[in-house]
């Protein structure tokens, strides 16, 4: 039940297949050599890994560079002049910021993640937008408040979690690791880029200080629309399959799903049909004889 409210499947027979998929993920772990140096050169070669990983940390990113932390590490020195306690503003912020992630529990099950990328960034771009022009004394100080926290709630429902929860379905058990590990520290790299810079940037930009992310989000915005894959109920290997028909160790040709199972028919026609011959051969006692009698020939011929 967990994993079918989780990974957003319908039926039993998909959570089955969810299940064998963790398991011949935590096996490949285990049995194969490949050191992560060699997974990583794995992943960079096959050009849809690597367009997968691509996807990871191009969302890892947008995490850190949409400002989400420049609000949480500043919001009391950014309320100063806004409202009268800056510290009423920051804690407001922080209560927004628990409840958005209770809502966004409830959405991970019914929306795909790609929508989610969507809908938080679009409602995070027109935060900023609100924000900018709130700051400007185009709308009140309880507006841009008010902005704050819509931009933070926003966050919480898909640029907030889901680049984390979308690595592991992005890729195959092998993969998670070495992904996960480039993804954490891109992440942390970005988070320690914007706590350092955006004191500067408030005190040069002043109250346009939130363009740069709104630029930002505007961007991540048309790439989840143009390039970013759904993998809500989709196992990494159907992922995969669905960008290309190749893996890294063998080429697999893409067959209509009608015409490979009448060839699967006849195959499994003209194996019973020999099985049968044969039996019919072994019960006359000639089997052996024709068998010879077949390899004298292959000989014979020029």
């Amino acid at each position: 039940y967990i994993i079918k409210r989780l990974r957003g499947l319908r039926y039993d027979h998909e959570v089955e297949v969810e299940v064998g998929n963790f398991v011949i993920g935590e096996a490949a772990q285990h049995q194969e050599k490949m050191n992560q140096y060699d997974v990583l050169k794995e992943m960079i070669s096959h050009r849809k890994l690597r367009s997968l990983l691509m996807s990871s940390l191009t969302l890892q990113m947008a995490q850190q560079l949409c400002g989400i932390n420049a609000v949480f590490y500043y919001s009391t020195s950014f309320f100063e002049g806004v409202i009268d306690n800056p510290l009423v503003g920051t804690t407001i912020v922080g209560a927004v910021n628990v409840l958005a992630t209770y809502v966004a529990l409830l959405l991970m099950d019914s929306c795909g993640r790609r929508s989610l990328i969507l809908w938080s960034s679009g409602g995070m771009f027109l935060s900023c937008l609100v924000i900018v022009l709130s700051l400007l004394g185009y709308f009140s100080n309880i507006l841009a408040l008010v902005a704050v926290n819509t931009y933070v709630s926003f966050f919480e429902i898909g640029l907030g979690p889901i680049p984390w929860l979308i690595v592991a379905e992005m890729f195959e058990g092998k993969y998670v690791a070495v992904a996960m590990s480039l993804c954490s520290q891109l992440n942390w790299a970005c988070n320690f880029i914007i706590g350092l810079v955006f004191p500067w940037m408030n005190q040069a930009l002043g109250p346009y200080s939130f363009g740069p992310f709104a630029t930002v989000l505007a961007l991540v915005f048309v790439f989840a629309l143009t390039t970013l894959p759904e993998t809500q109920g989709k196992s990494p290997a159907e992922l995969v399959a669905e960008m290309t028909r190749r893996n890294s160790k063998s080429m697999v040709y893409e067959v209509n799903e009608e015409d490979a199972g009448a060839i699967d028919l006849e195959w499994r026609k003209a194996m019973e049909q020999l099985m049968q011959e044969e039996q019919s051969q072994m019960q006359k006692g000639t089997y052996g004889e024709l068998k010879k009698k077949s390899i004298r020939d292959g000989f014979q011929e020029p």
